[in-house]
């Protein structure tokens, strides 16, 4: 599983994303422990706080075709600047990812840049806090 195949899935969600309130469309694509790759793109709503970000719908697609874990992720936006996931996101991904995991963050060229996910989001609370498995 390259990372290339994460982008083209990741582009293939953005395509469809529905975002007629910014109009900025964002596609993301996680790769599970299985090498499963899972897509979802941004659906906003015009109660704003009732839309869901990419990073999210790949997720929950991830978890309904049976993945668990999240081995690697990659988010595409559009502009100039770095679509890193916003906060709640971050969380997100922790749930289902360790601070090693790779956050690949692209834009319409290609990758831009890759963090770990204990970058993005240090000293993170997670399943492990609770003494689960994480």
């Amino acid at each position: 599983m390259t990372i290339e195949m994460l982008l083209a899935a990741a582009r293939t969600a953005q395509a469809r994303a529905h975002a007629p309130y910014s109009r900025f469309r964002v596609g993301a694509a996680v790769r599970d422990e299985t090498g499963a790759v899972h897509a979802g793109c941004n659906v906003e709503n015009a109660a704003y706080p009732v839309g869901t970000c990419a990073e999210a719908g790949a997720i929950a697609a991830m978890v309904a075709g049976g993945g668990r874990r999240i081995a690697a992720i990659l988010v595409l936006g559009e502009g100039e600047a770095l679509v890193t996931p916003c906060g709640a996101c971050r969380q997100r991904i922790r749930e289902f990812a360790s601070p090693d995991t790779p956050v690949h963050v692209a834009g319409p060229e290609g990758v831009r840049r890759s963090f770990t996910l204990g970058a993005l989001l240090p000293d993170s609370f997670g399943p492990d806090t609770l003494g689960l498995p994480g």
